[in-house]
């Protein structure tokens, strides 16, 4: 009987001894950072180290099922004429991720924290209001495309994929438990796929550099159904739940002991944030130049649903490059949905104060998902509506975003300088613009013609 109960016991001891290593990395990242904080060596690659991460988790929001969705649609139905705006959205994005980073080390609080303890009650309320449309929005559209890539890649029902994607899901965010280094080294491999698969992508496809290039710089529109898909892929690139999250994420990540240390943190910040949004605009210009160098120049325009780019790949460029796409956007749904679900226990307990389990906080974002598979709603369609109302709902949290950073009192020796602040407002005209645009296209007032 001895010789039956030692292994067992012997396998419990070592996997208790794994969940220690591997939230004792969480420990020796904080210890490594405080290192980097108290050396007079500003430039040194392992000190940048422990500080990267938090970015890495918000960059997975950049690449998720609704950037798939607009870019292929916008590649497929205009080739390379809206290269430009996924450019501009990304610059966008950087400031605007760098801009939340700071509020959160600054401050040691979060977005919605603030805006509970700073704006009057009513206006704080509708801000969450907006805010879990938004979030609401956001997890339609992840939830949606891992669903779909489980039924791409394994045959499996839709419903069936709804319900795999959430278990999938918790079990990512079990990993919190353990510390945030591991969820954030999770959380950046997936990213890590999700970039080798568009990579081998575009190799198979073989873009037309000069194109890129020219259509990178050139802003230019084609109609109103080009108009709506600029408005679809700045929803689905610059997203307003992770403005939200990113002042989370770095508020008590490294605790600084001065603002000199602050100052420090977030040179390191902007380096992480570079780096991750960088190859998340790489990630969706690889997207669409795919799409226009296959489907717009083999004349497959019509291509307008994710099922159908799974299954025109495998003749135009062979079968691995499907299976690649379908691994690439099974990936970008599992991981986008996990930094979703994040997302709304920060708006929540940060506006109202509300404090839920994580398993109810995903099992109610995961039943619009569900009620929409099983209504067999058009799952494409809904991706690209879902990122336009993240477009509409944006501006609600860059103003409040811009409010704070711009006040001396709030962030101290962090606080915007004029030009950082006066590009911020350029931003949030320019999407606000966006949206009027579409609007007057939508009640045909023919702004465009």
């Amino acid at each position: 009987m001895e010789f039956v109960r030692r292994p067992r016991r012997e396998q419990i001891r070592s996997a208790f001894n794994l969940r220690q290593l591997v939230g004792a990395s969480s420990a020796r990242t904080v210890a490594a950072a405080e290192q980097s904080l108290a050396s007079t060596r500003r430039y040194n690659l392992r000190g940048i180290l422990p500080f990267l991460g938090p970015a890495f988790i918000a960059a997975i929001a950049y690449i998720d099922p609704g950037n798939f969705a607009t870019n292929i649609q916008a590649g497929a139905q205009y080739g390379y004429l809206l290269l430009w705006v996924i450019l501009a959205s990304n610059i966008m994005a950087i400031l605007l991720q760098t801009l939340s980073a700071k509020l959160g080390i600054a401050t040691g609080k979060n977005l919605p924290e603030l805006c509970r303890e700073y704006l009057p009650r009513p206006v704080s309320f509708g801000l969450w209001v907006v805010a879990e449309i938004g979030a609401m929005a956001t997890d339609l559209a992840e939830f949606l495309g891992a669903s779909i890539g489980f039924n791409l890649l394994f045959h499996i029902p839709l419903l069936l994929a709804g319900i795999l994607t959430g278990i999938a899901t918790f079990a990512i965010l079990g990993l919190q438990r353990l510390g945030f280094r591991p969820l954030e080294a999770v959380i950046g491999t997936l990213l890590g796929v999700i970039a080798v698969s568009y990579l081998i992508e575009t190799l198979l496809a073989h873009p037309d550099g000069g194109q890129i290039a020219y259509h990178s710089l050139v802003p230019q529109f084609a109609g109103p159904g080009s108009v709506l898909l600029a408005v679809g892929i700045l929803g689905a690139t610059v997203m307003p739940h992770v403005v939200y999250l990113h002042s989370a994420l770095t508020q008590n990540r490294i605790q600084s002991r001065n603002d000199q240390d602050k100052k420090r943190i977030l040179f390191f910040e902007r380096i992480d944030i570079v780096i991750a949004l960088g190859l998340a605009g790489l990630v969706n210009g690889a997207m669409l130049f795919m799409a226009a160098s296959v489907f717009f120049a083999s004349g497959h325009s019509e291509i307008g649903t994710l099922e159908n780019a799974f299954h025109t790949l495998r003749p135009l460029l062979g079968n691995a490059s499907s299976v690649i796409f379908g691994v690439a956007l099974l990936t970008s749904g599992l991981s986008s949905s996990t930094v979703g679900t994040l997302a709304g226990q920060v708006i929540m307990e940060g506006f109202l104060g509300w404090k839920i389990p994580t398993w109810l906080r995903r099992g109610l974002t995961m039943l619009p998902a569900l009620i929409f598979i099983a209504l067999n709603a058009n799952p494409d369609q809904t991706l690209v509506i879902s990122q336009v109302v993240l477009s509409f709902v944006l501006p609600f949290a860059i103003v409040p975003l811009l409010i704070f950073t711009g006040r001396p009192k709030i962030m101290g020796a962090l606080v915007n300088r004029r030009a950082t602040q006066i590009a911020g407002w350029v931003v949030a005209t320019i999407i606000l613009g966006l949206n009027v645009l579409l609007i007057s296209q939508t009640l045909g007032l023919g702004l465009l013609r």
